[in-house]
């Protein structure tokens, strides 16, 4: 009865140490992860200004006569 005792007491702390390892392995990757660099964000196609020639992302253009411009100024300038 003693021998069967022992071997639950070996078995647990077998688990334990087992359980406490795998805990630390998923801390460390988890590190690791935060530690990586972020992926670079996605790059804005550029234009140029028919004006002045400011290059400004697509989104932000201001087009107008078939040309793009970096404000409405600079479109009303050009047109005049």
């Amino acid at each position: 009865m003693k021998y069967l005792l022992v071997l639950g007491v070996v078995l647990f702390a077998l688990w334990l140490w087992r359980h406490n390892r795998e805990a630390e392995s998923r801390e460390r990757d988890e590190a690791r992860a935060q530690r990586q660099p972020k992926a670079a964000p996605a790059l804005a196609d550029m234009v140029a200004c028919a004006h002045c020639g400011l290059h400004v992302p697509r989104g932000e253009a201001v087009a107008g006569d078939g040309h793009l411009y970096c404000c409405h100024a600079h479109r009303q300038a050009h047109t005049a």
